[in-house]
């Protein structure tokens, strides 16, 4: 049975030549072990048979993958990826199967490492250890990462402090940079190193970024890990900051300015002009709604479109606003972007007859070109007076899940439409209360080119709604 410990130095490239030469000989994973000399000092070797040159190409999103996992602390990964890629070979797909367990726990490793890494480029300090008459300035520092993350991180500082020597060093493989080259090695004593001014302006820094009144030393310490804080030097000051916080907020409170009273006023009575007071009979809404002007959307549309459903539905679909068929025909996706939805939700078992499916924006906002309408999105002051007609909506339904599909769904429902891909898939509470399930709006799927992209998204799509179905059945349970 072939075996092979990989090096502790160069391990992305090491491990990419070996695994194309068992790909290419055609072993299977399981007659493969692996090992690194972490577990085998100063081993290296790779007992396989003499390989045949072969055309193996997997994707470039595998090899993007590899190269990050492979610097991974758990003993398994070699094998691991190893194992996909014996599958990957002849089903390249597997790479956007989110479903894939494998894969799942790749991309986790894969985002562990990649998060050890910002670590290391926050959380660095040097000290200087050149004498006055050197050269060139030089500066050490120690740091204990949780991964093996000083190669593959080791030329972010070789371009910040170009112009000066350095050296990383760590448990494990230490970094040295001089007069502009770069070695590493391996099993590099922890140095004493001597303190220096920088200490001092990295307390006095923290300390004047520090707020008080936005505490939470939870959240903080999962971004600045205890575990680094001793080679930190403004760390020292973070007791200290913690124990005083609550009366230095309070302190910043007393001494905040306060705006002059027209100025509140004003404010409050644009507030006001957006937040829904409309409180007629459930069915004379959408005649209400019809009657709309609001904002000058209503000069250009055929109609305004309001949403449609039962009035007792405990799941509201929220799109953006209607389409050209839309304003035509006067119903609520109905476009190419709801017959996708329609066949969507049908595929996951969502029964478009018992939610309530409505847009932000009630009015079609479109740019003429030649025959055609062009769809123009809805700017913030257009979706702010349209949400007065999107809370009647919710008063009346007041359904217990809201399915935000796209950025301004979301902006409408949350207050913000930003990162809508960070965000996709969560569920977010409204600016109403109401439990907003945030996920991609069909047009945009229609507008993928990528096969690739627009399957995944896809997938994506059909889990949020499933999880909305599956969401609003628990409750009625």
């Amino acid at each position: 049975m072939p075996h092979v410990t990989l090096p502790r130095i160069g391990t992305a490239q090491a491990w990419r030549d070996t695994a194309r030469g068992f790909l290419n000989a055609h072993i299977p994973p399981e007659q493969i072990t692996w090992g690194d000399s972490t577990t085998e000092p100063g081993l290296f070797e790779t007992l396989v048979p003499t390989f045949v040159p072969g055309t193996a190409t997997v994707p470039r999103s595998f090899v993007s993958m590899a190269n990050t996992v492979v610097w991974h602390n758990d003993p398994s990964r070699f094998a691991r990826l190893y194992a996909f890629l014996w599958r990957l070979k002849d089903t390249p797909h597997l790479m956007t199967d989110r479903g894939d367990a494998q894969l799942a726990k790749l991309r986790a490793m894969e985002k562990n490492v990649r998060r050890c890494q910002h670590k290391m480029k926050a959380f660095v300090r040097f000290r200087e250890i050149s004498a006055p008459e050197d050269n060139r300035r030089s500066f050490a520092a120690w740091f204990e990462p949780t991964h093996h993350t000083i190669e593959p991180t080791a030329q972010f500082f070789a371009r910040r402090f170009a112009d000066m020597d350095w050296r990383i060093l760590t448990p494990d493989v230490s970094v040295f940079f001089e007069n502009g080259n770069m070695r590493f090695a391996e099993d590099q004593p922890k140095p004493e190193l001597p303190a220096d001014a920088s200490e001092t302006l990295w307390v006095t820094y923290f300390r004047n970024i520090f707020n008080p009144a936005r505490l939470k030393v939870q959240a903080m310490q999962s971004e600045m890990p205890k575990k680094y804080w001793k080679n930190m030097p403004e760390a020292a000051a973070i007791p200290d900051l913690i124990a005083t916080a609550p009366e230095r907020a309070r302190q910043m409170a007393l001494a905040a300015p306060t705006l002059p009273p027209a100025r509140i006023g004003a404010i409050q009575a644009q507030q006001a002009s957006y937040e829904s007071v409309w409180d007629g009979p459930p069915g004379s809404l959408p005649q209400a709604i019809a009657g709309c002007t609001r904002c000058p959307l209503h000069k250009t549309a055929t109609q305004a479109v309001p949403g449609e459903g039962p009035i007792d539905a405990r799941l509201m679909i929220v799109g953006e606003q209607p389409g050209d068929q839309e304003d035509l025909i006067g119903r609520p996706f109905v476009g190419p972007a709801g017959q996708l939805f329609d066949r969507i939700a049908a595929d996951v078992g969502l029964d478009r007859g018992q939610v309530f499916i409505t847009n932000a924006v009630k009015h079609f906002k479109f740019v003429p070109r030649g025959r055609k309408r062009i769809h123009q999105r809805p700017n913030q002051g257009e979706v702010a007076h349209c949400k007065w007609w999107l809370d009647a909506e919710l008063r009346q339904i007041a359904p217990d899940l809201v399915v935000a599909m796209g950025a301004t769904a979301a902006a409408a429902l949350t207050g913000s439409g930003k990162a809508i891909s960070a965000r996709r898939g969560r569920i977010e509470i409204g600016q109403a209360g109401i439990s907003v399930l945030i996920t991609w709006h069909p047009s945009y799927l229609l507008r993928l080119t990528d096969d690739a992209a627009r399957e995944a998204a896809t997938l994506e799509l059909a889990g949020d709604l499933h999880a909305a179905l599956r969401y609003e059945t628990q409750l009625q349970h």
